[in-house]
This record gives C-alpha cells, sequence and structure tokens, in this order.
C-alpha cells in the first residue's frame, strides 16, 4: 500500500493553456496515487476556469499574484506560500515557475522535479537569456527533469548537457473523455456555426507564429472545391485578426473556416468532428492530439517534434512542417476513407496504453518515490 504523499504543482499561470490543462487531468488521478496534489500559480488567478476546476476537485490552489512572471518578488512569496502547503516534493512547470520552485525546494531541503513541455529552439536575445536562467535553475535543483517527449529530452541534453540519468521522458496524459451523444454533438456543431452535413476538421490551438495556422488555412484554400470540407479552428491568441483577415482574403469565410474561440470543451468539440488537423511547425507533445486519439478521431499532422511519437500509420498520417500542398492532400484522402471504425479503434487503444490520465499518475508517482528514495539516500 502507497503512502500517501504530498506534493505542490508550481506553474507560471492558470489561464488557458496545454500544460496548464494537464494539472486538472492529473488532478482527477492523483488521490488515486496517493498523491496529495496542490498548485501553485505565479500570476493571479483572475476568472480562469481551471482554478475553480482544480477546487472542485479537491485541490488546494494558491497565487503568488505576481506583477509578471519575472517579478523578483515571486522568490520569498513562493517559499512562504510553498512550506505552507508542506509537501515533500516540489514539481515545477515551464521556466519562470523553474526558478520559484528551485528556490523554495532548496530553502525547505526537499527534493525537486520539473517538466519541459516546450522545445525552445529559436529564442530571442531576450529569449535565451531566460532560457539559459531557467536551464541553470533545473541543472542545479532538479533531481529529474522530465521531458513530455523523446524529441524534447533529445533537443535538450544537446542543449543544456545535462546529467542523461536526471532527464526521463514521461508523456503527458489527458482525462478519458465524456460520453458524447447524438445530440449533443449536433448541439456542439450548431454553436460553432458548423453547416447541416458538413465534415469537420477541426485544429486546436493558440493563435501564435509557428503553430500552422496561416499553412491550414491556405490548405483550406487548396481544398476549397470541397462541398462537404468545413475547417474549425478552436483557440484564440494574438494572430487570430491576422488569420480571420487572410481567411477573409482566401474566400474561406463564412462557409469553409469557422473561428470558433476559446472552449474549455476540447474533447466533446473533437467527438463532434469527423478528423483532427494539427500543422504546427514545431511542437514537443501537444495535449490537442491526445484528446483526438482519446475521442478515436483521425489526425492529419506535421512531422515534427513529439508528434511522430503520437501519432502512427494506424491513427493517421505526417505530412512535412509548412508543406500545404502535402497537408491539403494529406487531408483529402483522410476525408475520402471516413468513417474508418478501425482507426477509430486503434486511435483509443493508443490513448489507453500511453496516454491516459491514469497512466501518467501511475508514472509520476513511481518517478516521485525515486526521486524522495533517493534524495534520503544522499542526506543520510
Amino acid at each position: 500500500m502507497k503512502r500517501s504523499l504530498n506534493v505542490v504543482h508550481v506553474i507560471h499561470s492558470l489561464g488557458p493553456g496545454g500544460a496548464e490543462h494537464t494539472l486538472v487531468d492529473l488532478a482527477a488521478e492523483a488521490p488515486k496515487q496517493d498523491i496529495n496534489m496542490s498548485v501553485v500559480s505565479l500570476m493571479g488567478l483572475g476568472s480562469a476556469s481551471y482554478p475553480k476546476q482544480l477546487r472542485d476537485l479537491g485541490i488546494a490552489v494558491r497565487s503568488l499574484d505576481l506583477s509578471s512572471r519575472w517579478d523578483p518578488r515571486g522568490l520569498s512569496r513562493g517559499l512562504r506560500v510553498i512550506r505552507d502547503l508542506q509537501p515533500q516534493l516540489v514539481h515545477t512547470h515551464l521556466k519562470h515557475a523553474d526558478l520559484v520552485g528551485a528556490w523554495a525546494a532548496h530553502r525547505l531541503e526537499i527534493p525537486m522535479v520539473s517538466t519541459l513541455h516546450l522545445i525552445e529552439d529559436a529564442p530571442t536575445g531576450l529569449g535565451r537569456a531566460k532560457r539559459w536562467l531557467a536551464a541553470q535553475a533545473r541543472l542545479r535543483r532538479a533531481a529529474r527533469t522530465i521531458a513530455v517527449s523523446q524529441a524534447l529530452r533529445s533537443w535538450y541534453l544537446a542543449t543544456f548537457d545535462p546529467k542523461p540519468a536526471r532527464v526521463v521522458a514521461i508523456p503527458n496524459g489527458v482525462a478519458a473523455p465524456p460520453p458524447t451523444t447524438t445530440p449533443q454533438i449536433a448541439r456542439i456543431r450548431r454553436e460553432m456555426g458548423v453547416r447541416p452535413g458538413a465534415v469537420v476538421a477541426t485544429m486546436v490551438g493558440i493563435m501564435r507564429p509557428g503553430k500552422g495556422h496561416a499553412e491550414l488555412l491556405q490548405a483550406a484554400g487548396e481544398l476549397a472545391q470541397s462541398n462537404d470540407l468545413q475547417f474549425v479552428i478552436l483557440g484564440d491568441g494574438p494572430m487570430r485578426q491576422d488569420l480571420e483577415m487572410q481567411a477573409y482574403d482566401l474566400g474561406l469565410l463564412p462557409d469553409r473556416v469557422v473561428f470558433a474561440g476559446f472552449r474549455d470543451d476540447v474533447a466533446e468539440v473533437l467527438a463532434a468532428s469527423d478528423l483532427v488537423v494539427h500543422p504546427s511547425l514545431f511542437d514537443a507533445l501537444p495535449t490537442a492530439l491526445l484528446h483526438a486519439l482519446a475521442v478515436g478521431r483521425p489526425i492529419v499532422a506535421s512531422d515534427t517534434g513529439g508528434i511522430p511519437e503520437i501519432v502512427t500509420p494506424e491513427t493517421g498520417t505526417l505530412v512535412p512542417p509548412g508543406d500545404v500542398k502535402a497537408l491539403a492532400a494529406a487531408v483529402a484522402d483522410m476525408v475520402g476513407r471516413l468513417p474508418s471504425p478501425a482507426t477509430e479503434a486503434a486511435c483509443r487503444a493508443r490513448y489507453e496504453t500511453e496516454f491516459s490520465a491514469e497512466v501518467w499518475a501511475s508514472r509520476l508517482r513511481r518517478l516521485y518515490d525515486a526521486t524522495i528514495a533517493e534524495s534520503q539516500t544522499e542526506s543520510a
């Protein structure tokens, strides 16, 4: 029988985002692994939905209410808040939280693990300095650094030269999707403005450079003669206005492309779709594709980063990143093969064995136990 383990997760914010959302999925599974989980956000909570979802699951949620992610007051505030939660281990997410978590773990003399969620291989000058600073905190204080994919682990080893044994690949997981009925699917499609009878190809992602939205719209233009096909773009971000203008210029609005905005029912939206498209130019382990597997939807995605670790020939098609014609051809081919019960079954099987929240929580518990045991041996 496992002993209860107190773990504090530190993250830069609890606003919309893949890393933030996975904490909600983990929180639902943590008690089954006897993990007493709490969450500390560097930034204020505002009206974000994730803090409420976490609290509804019985998770203690705290905020440092910093003025920015790099506010130096985060060190002292973080130490105070984390100490009050009495953890046996600190688990950090993203570089801003690495600094706060490393300081608190050092002062409290407890082990720290850090999860890398992003491949940051093209930062600006300031971004490179911030990346280096967070890496130093990890290299000095993290007993284990978790990469969410083998691709991310390889990049981190090559970029910072840590001890390989201290960097492990553990993919995130997502919660099992709720059952979706035919009336629910029809309602979701109506809410998003999908026309009756359309074949729906959905993309999920924040609208910022590198995510492949512009390439998706170009591919949609290539497929404009496919009368049944409609693209749904789920999410928001700084590029939304430019992307909407691009779609307008290509003649894709309103019948070919729907900008559905941010929704927190991603799994349900994907279940209401026919296929999922993810043309990102780089990505470590996109959560949207884990949801796609969970609801049994075939995937067309870029062959980059950790995406090939998600998408197999049985679950979808990979195309070269940035290749619009290849993307359009792959989408057209996938549409021509719908529906595919074999692909749906393969997607769900892959989710259950590799990317479920249950599998993820179990892997983390084993890592936590090994890390704490190692720390106790070193201090004896």
